[in-house]
């Protein structure tokens, strides 16, 4: 099978949506980072489209419009706000979906994989909140669509329903499923995503290796800077400057060519891009993990394996933030800490 495009109805009145346009590949997972407002007005496409504002999804020459009945035995969607059926327990809530899409799944094994063996016996309102979502994941397993559509899949879960979501998307994209992650959390769609997109008021743009980087003829020149070393790091809020010194900054983030530098849960926009920032602080403890991130490693607690090739930095910050740590940079991190 080929790949899934997703396109909006040429005649939508939303600017924003109709930048919307997505090739994704068979095996793979795609992210979009976007804001809070458009991430429900494309799931309200996707589930109620109205006559002007809906989607069409197709492959190997086949089309579905959003909301229609053959779109969802071809696209599954995993919501924010999932509903269930508190009552029932979930053996027989997970039981309920095995009949209603007629799958072949069982629902031991649709358990096993979600890890919810030791929950079959307990009622829905019973559980906590990841292990609903877990449900939720369970139920697109056992409907079994070909486009897996995640919203906000990780957000306000525990480390350990993250981490086995992670790894049931290796699972899937190895037997061939496409997957479609919406989120407001760069960190997230970074995470996530194989392929990672910004959807704005600037249209569709892909975060890539490169977008976030100026040239070298772009940098400054070192020679026409005061003869003395000075370490505080300026950032521009309002016309006024603030000056940080290294130790105060939890991490930097870059996107869409601007640095943006966080401490005490802020974030303050940067003068100086990412490579310049990577050679200022290095003495300082900082490290690139990910070409959109510098780190400060005097602020991380722990380091999180998600999967065999996914990572994060959490830093003992009062946000607890994670940070992406690529897999490239996971073994330069390794041999600076001495650890084979």
């Amino acid at each position: 099978m080929s790949s899934f495009l997703l396109e909006p109805e040429e005649r939508s009145t939303d600017p924003v949506l109709r930048e919307l346009s997505l090739k994704m590949e068979k095996g793979f997972c795609t992210a979009v980072h976007l804001n809070p407002e458009a991430r429900q007005n494309v799931i309200s496409m996707l589930i109620s489209p109205k006559e002007r504002e809906f989607f069409r999804l197709s492959r190997d020459g086949k089309e579905w419009r959003s909301g229609s009945r053959s779109f969802f035995t071809e696209a599954g969607l995993l919501l924010i706000n999932e509903a269930h059926y508190e009552n029932l327990k979930v053996n027989d809530q997970l039981l309920y979906y095995k009949r209603l899409y007629e799958s072949a799944l069982s629902v031991e094994e649709a358990a096993r994989l979600l890890h919810l063996e030791g929950k079959l016996r307990v009622r829905v309102k019973n559980l906590t909140h990841s292990e609903k979502l877990r449900i939720g994941m369970a139920r697109l397993l056992i409907q079994d669509p070909g486009l897996f559509i995640l919203e906000e899949p990780d957000q306000n879960t525990d480390l350990e329903t993250k981490r086995i979501l992670l790894n049931l998307l290796e699972f899937l994209k190895s037997q061939g499923k496409t997957m479609l992650t919406l989120t407001g959390n760069l960190e997230s769609a970074l995470t996530f995503g194989d392929q990672v997109f910004r959807l704005n008021e600037r249209g569709l743009n892909e975060v890539n290796q490169g977008s976030d980087e100026q040239n070298d003829d772009d940098k400054r020149e070192s020679d026409e800077g005061p003869g003395f070393v000075f370490n505080k790091i300026p950032t521009k809020v309002n016309e006024k400057m603030i000056l940080f010194d290294p130790p105060d900054i939890d991490y930097i983030e870059s996107h869409e060519g601007q640095s943006h530098l966080y401490a005490g849960g802020e974030a303050y926009p940067c003068v100086f891009t990412l490579t310049e920032l990577e050679e200022k602080l290095r003495s300082f403890g900082f490290f690139r993990c990910h070409r959109s991130y510098i780190v400060n490693l005097q602020k991380v607690n722990q380091v999180i394996t998600w999967t065999r090739n996914s990572y994060s930095l959490r830093l003992e910050n009062r946000e607890k933030s994670e940070i992406p740590l690529s897999k490239n940079k996971m073994n330069e991190l390794k041999a600076m800490l001495g650890l084979k």
